[in-house]
Protein backbone atom coordinates (compact mmCIF):
# COMPACT_ATOMS: atom_id res chain seq x y z
CA UNK A 1 0.00 0.00 0.00
CA UNK A 2 1.75 3.61 -0.80
CA UNK A 3 2.12 6.06 1.57
CA UNK A 4 0.06 8.48 2.79
CA UNK A 5 0.54 12.26 1.37
CA UNK A 6 0.52 15.36 4.03
CA UNK A 7 -1.87 18.11 2.68
CA UNK A 8 1.02 20.94 3.03
CA UNK A 9 -1.25 23.72 3.22
CA UNK A 10 -3.08 22.03 6.32
CA UNK A 11 -0.06 21.09 7.83
CA UNK A 12 0.94 25.79 7.65
CA UNK A 13 -2.15 26.34 9.04
CA UNK A 14 -2.78 23.60 11.95
CA UNK A 15 -0.53 22.48 14.69
CA UNK A 16 -0.92 19.76 17.53
CA UNK A 17 -0.97 20.16 21.19
CA UNK A 18 0.18 17.68 23.56
CA UNK A 19 -2.96 16.21 24.41
CA UNK A 20 -4.06 15.72 20.67
CA UNK A 21 -6.04 18.51 20.00
CA UNK A 22 -5.70 20.95 17.20
CA UNK A 23 -5.36 24.39 16.83
CA UNK A 24 -5.50 27.36 14.16
CA UNK A 25 -5.18 30.79 14.64
CA UNK A 26 -7.73 33.04 15.01
CA UNK A 27 -9.01 35.09 11.53
CA UNK A 28 -9.83 38.39 10.71
CA UNK A 29 -6.73 40.33 12.24
CA UNK A 30 -4.94 40.73 8.69
CA UNK A 31 -6.26 44.26 7.21
CA UNK A 32 -9.28 46.62 7.98
CA UNK A 33 -8.45 46.66 11.88
CA UNK A 34 -8.94 50.87 12.16
CA UNK A 35 -12.49 49.90 13.09
CA UNK A 36 -12.54 47.33 15.28
CA UNK A 37 -11.59 47.65 19.45
CA UNK A 38 -8.49 46.81 21.08
CA UNK A 39 -10.42 44.03 22.79
CA UNK A 40 -11.10 42.68 19.45
CA UNK A 41 -8.49 42.44 18.25
CA UNK A 42 -6.76 40.99 21.01
CA UNK A 43 -8.96 38.35 20.95
CA UNK A 44 -8.54 37.51 17.45
CA UNK A 45 -4.63 36.86 18.74
CA UNK A 46 -5.76 34.06 20.30
CA UNK A 47 -5.50 30.38 19.16
CA UNK A 48 -8.46 28.44 18.31
CA UNK A 49 -9.23 24.73 18.93
CA UNK A 50 -10.88 22.69 16.21
CA UNK A 51 -14.20 21.01 17.24
CA UNK A 52 -15.74 17.57 15.67
CA UNK A 53 -15.97 17.31 12.15
CA UNK A 54 -13.83 19.98 11.28
CA UNK A 55 -10.77 18.41 13.44
CA UNK A 56 -12.00 14.73 11.62
CA UNK A 57 -11.10 16.58 8.49
CA UNK A 58 -7.65 17.68 9.40
CA UNK A 59 -6.41 14.61 11.48
CA UNK A 60 -7.20 13.10 7.37
CA UNK A 61 -4.98 15.69 5.76
CA UNK A 62 -2.40 15.14 8.21
CA UNK A 63 -1.90 11.51 8.62
CA UNK A 64 1.33 11.26 10.42
CA UNK A 65 1.12 13.96 13.09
Amino acid sequence: MPKLRTHKASQKRFRFTKTGKIVRPHGQKSHLLVHKSARRKRQYSKLVILQGGDAAIVRRALPYR
